[in-house]
């Protein structure tokens, strides 16, 4: 039997450690929460008391964790003096690219098999099984990547070399972050233009104005059952996270001087969002901050 060791297990490393459980493999998970490590043993993992005895006795080594600093210190301080010669590890954590290069080069000298993998589809495909990984890694090792990932994985993409999947990642997420911006705004005019929403809905569902943002995740209730804004916004991508992702993405435009206009607005009004105490709904409620509805916001 396949042994893992997960570590980091919050809010999405605990949908995605029970999904490789779920598959028959043995999961080692360790987190600094006690409470999240308890989710996860509920789940069908197996505790471990430090992230040392973890990754000891793993074939695969996966990381879920909120920032590069701690990426790199994990790397550092635990992997790669204790994990297995030859093992695979894989960060899906989201993080800056010159930190992923760096850490995956970390562990390849000290023998073992580095990718960057981060995710899009949030909790609730992280809970069902069906993220999408954007992974950067030697294109040999791709497919064994592929296939340890593929519990958790509607996709998995290869999109190059080290620190691939992190550019990856924030380039599409700035995408999302600023098209989300233009559905929102749209709906908000429309309102104002006494143009019902479910009609604006059905009309840009199917013409020019169709994107993810609008027929998979609309910011206005009703029209699409699934999205969080038939939930009070709760349970999706939250704002503090999409604004970390569009950090992370003006980062790195400054380094490799390129022009992100819309980028660095798109960043100005989720920090605005979050700032007015909103950071834990879904990114897709800012359409109620453009309305001048935040009083609707719980």
């Amino acid at each position: 039997m396949s042994q893992i060791a997960f570590l980091g297990v919050g809010a999405m490393g605990l949908g995605m450690a029970t999904n490789l459980a779920k598959s028959g493999q043995r999961v080692i998970v360790y987190d600094v929460s006690a409470a999240a490590v308890a989710r996860a043993a509920e789940a069908g993992c197996e505790p471990a008391g430090t992230a040392a005895e973890a990754v000891a006795a793993a074939d695969v080594v996966i990381t879920m964790l909120p920032a590069g600093s701690h990426v790199r210190q994990v790397y550092a301080e635990t992997i790669v003096p204790h994990a297995a010669k030859g093992a695979l590890v894989v960060d899906c954590s989201t993080i800056d690219v010159a930190t992923a290069r760096e850490v995956a080069a970390m562990a390849a000298a000290a023998g073992l098999r580095p990718a960057d993998a981060p995710v899009s589809g949030g909790v609730m495909a992280a809970e069902a099984g069906t993220l999408a990984f954007m992974v950067g890694c030697d294109e040999a090792l791709f497919e064994t990547v592929r296939q340890r990932l593929s519990p958790m994985a509607r996709v998995a993409i290869h999109a190059g070399g080290a620190g691939a999947g992190q550019a990856a990642k924030i380039c599409n997420n700035m995408v999302l972050g600023i098209s989300m911006l233009g559905v929102c705004e749209a709906f908000a005019l429309a309102e104002k233009l006494e143009l019902a929403p479910e009609r604006f809905f059905e009309v840009a569902s199917q013409s020019s104005g169709q994107c993810w943002s609008l027929t998979s995740y609309c910011p206005w209730p009703g029209p699409v059952a699934a999205a969080p804004s038939n939930r009070g916004y709760e349970g999706g991508f939250l704002t503090q996270l999409m604004l970390k992702d569009l950090k992370l993405a003006q980062e790195a435009a400054a380094v490799a001087g390129a022009a992100t206009p819309l980028g660095a607005q798109a960043e100005a009004l989720y920090a605005l969002f979050d700032r007015l105490g909103h950071g834990r709904k879904d990114f897709s409620a800012v359409l109620q901050m453009l309305r001048g509805r935040l009083d609707e916001l719980s």
